[in-house]
């Protein structure tokens, strides 16, 4: 089996159709300007992903860097996947709590927020999720989970 390249952010938002592509663009300007110094910006699993990179954290449990933060275009909808939600109850409350009070529905799994435009999103409280975990908080939480 033939490995798969390496696609770039650009060659990943080039590939959107436009409508898809306007509206990860817009979330991603949000996340790259709350987004704490330290993580990486990538495509991975055919979605944006900000993660810990394996230099400075390589002790996974899959030996893949941490995500953070992911964004996707799925068939039907878009996805946010705020890692830190899932493994952080006060962020998780902060999220649904922001929701409630922007007067959005939030749609969403374990980490993941689906929604079909930004405008679905409580965007302030997604700012403030973003930008809640440096990378070594992040770790430290990772790591706690695993029983380290």
């Amino acid at each position: 089996m033939r490995r798969q390249a390496t696609m770039t952010v650009m060659q990943y938002l080039g590939q959107l159709p436009a409508e898809r592509r306007r509206e990860v663009r817009r979330l991603r300007a949000l996340i790259r300007r709350h987004l704490p110094a330290g993580y990486e910006e990538v495509v991975s699993k055919g979605m944006l992903v900000y993660q810990v990179p394996l230099a400075r954290f390589a002790d996974t449990y899959n030996g893949h860097p941490l995500w953070y933060v992911a964004l996707a275009s799925e068939k039907a909808y878009l996805s946010l996947h705020l890692m830190a939600v899932y493994g952080h109850r006060p962020l998780a409350e902060r999220l649904t709590a922001g929701f409630r009070a922007a007067g959005k529905k939030l749609n969403m799994g374990k980490a993941c927020v689906r929604f079909r435009t930004v405008d679905d999103l409580a965007l302030e409280v997604v700012g403030e999720i973003v930008g809640a975990l440096a990378p070594d908080d992040w770790i430290a939480i990772a790591q706690a989970a695993r029983g380290r």
